[in-house]
């Protein structure tokens, strides 16, 4: 069980997760070893282990779950406000961008591929990610259906999941070759099926 912490021991406990995160992204999960964490965080190994008793298996979910917050959090401020056909552009090319500058290594799939099937949270990780990315579609969409610009016929959530496993396939080939293309025709054809959604005349209008 982790510790209960104050607002320091919190701090110190982030400060930690952040630079092993940075270290992955380096090193990759597999050569990244504690002692290459300790020396990246300046952090005795009583230290590490007071913040995460479960050692290295531990910390990596935790890290993790940091990578989750971060594939949500470089979509922003636009995944959050999906009110506008702009809005939605906008997101596309956030989306894009972040992918390129990531590139092929995906520190969140590594991680997941470390950590133990049986370690607590493990599979959670990713689809409390897919959940949460999901719903923020989801919310975007009706958005715009309540301003009538999709037709509120659209299954709003089904639409979200559609476009999420777009991204996902795209991402995984990205991940394969290098190429955006995919990505960027998953993005490009997914919002215009939504722009092309059908909205019903007003009575009288």
């Amino acid at each position: 069980m982790a510790p209960r912490l104050t607002a320091k021991g919190a701090a110190t406990r982030q400060r930690i997760v952040d630079g092993a995160a940075d270290e992955i992204r380096q090193r990759g999960a597999v050569e990244t070893t504690l002692d290459d964490i300790r020396a990246r965080t300046a952090t005795s190994k009583s230290q590490l282990f007071h913040y995460f008793p479960g050692g290295k298996e531990e910390l990596l979910l935790a890290v993790a779950r940091h990578e989750a917050g971060r594939v949500l959090t470089d979509q922003q401020p636009h995944l959050g406000a999906l009110t506008s056909w702009q809005a939605w552009y906008d997101w596309r090319e956030a989306v894009v961008d972040r992918y390129r500058r990531q590139g092929q290594q995906c520190p969140l799939g590594t991680l997941i591929s470390q950590l133990s099937p049986a370690t607590p949270g493990a599979q959670a990780v990713t689809r409390e990610l897919l959940a949460s990315w999901q719903a923020q579609i989801t919310t975007g969409i009706r958005a715009m259906q309540e301003q009538r610009e999709i037709s509120p016929d659209l299954d709003a959530d089904r639409a979200a999941a559609a476009l999420l496993a777009g991204i996902q396939g795209g991402v995984s080939i990205l991940m394969s070759t290098g190429s955006l293309t995919h990505l960027e025709a998953a993005l490009d054809l997914g919002i215009q099926r939504l722009l092309a959604a059908p909205v019903p005349v007003p009575p009288g209008s």
